[in-house]
């Protein structure tokens, strides 16, 4: 039996060829691949749209055919179309593969991804070394601390802080230099 395989051009009896090709009939599975190939590589592109990646799998699903001609059900349907059935079943499953592999590699650089700082961690350990100044500034004099806060923590001059205490200028700069060395061991700062 002959078919149409084109305008006006006889083609061959695809059913003829798979089952000649489910006996191992290297002629036959010429003549089917000369039939089937470019619907194939057709379709596989559409759905794929690279064409390496095109070629590759319609050369994968034209092996799978000479692998499985002999599972082809006439009654299921005409042979071209379970050829492209199994086309469009193999360029999905590359798609999806293909996604599958791109996700898992955003999950694995999303989980490699250190942070810049650990946000509790920096929390806890500014907390801490609050918690360490206000401790080793109980252990300055009055006129230290006092000194001290006006000019670290109110942004005070050694002028404003003189005036602010009433006592000599130079009296500040010393008591300050004094409460800085001792809040420099407290706190465990190198020199």
């Amino acid at each position: 039996m002959i078919h149409l395989s084109g305008p006006g051009r006889p083609g061959p009896d695809l059913k003829e060829l798979i089952g000649k090709v489910a006996l191992g009939d290297q002629n036959a599975f010429g003549g089917l691949y000369d039939a089937v190939a470019g619907p194939v590589l057709g379709l596989v592109r559409r759905v794929l749209r690279d064409p390496a990646q095109s070629e590759e799998v319609a050369q994968e699903v034209l092996l799978e055919v000479w692998r499985k001609a002999g599972q082809y059900r006439s009654e299921r349907g005409e042979v071209m179309a379970w050829v492209l059935t199994i086309a469009h079943r193999r360029a999905v499953d590359r798609v999806r593969a293909a996604q599958a592999a791109a996700d898992r590699e955003q999950r694995i650089a999303a989980a490699s991804h250190a942070p810049a700082y650990d946000e509790v961690s920096e929390q806890v350990e500014g907390r801490l070394e609050r918690e360490q100044v206000r401790r080793c500034l109980k252990g300055l004099t009055e006129l230290q601390r006092e000194s001290l806060t006006l000019a670290y923590f109110r942004g005070c001059t050694y002028p404003q802080v003189a005036d602010l205490l009433g006592v000599p200028l130079g009296t500040v700069k010393t008591r300050m230099r004094d409460g800085l060395i001792r809040m420099r061991d407290c706190l465990g700062v190198g020199a």
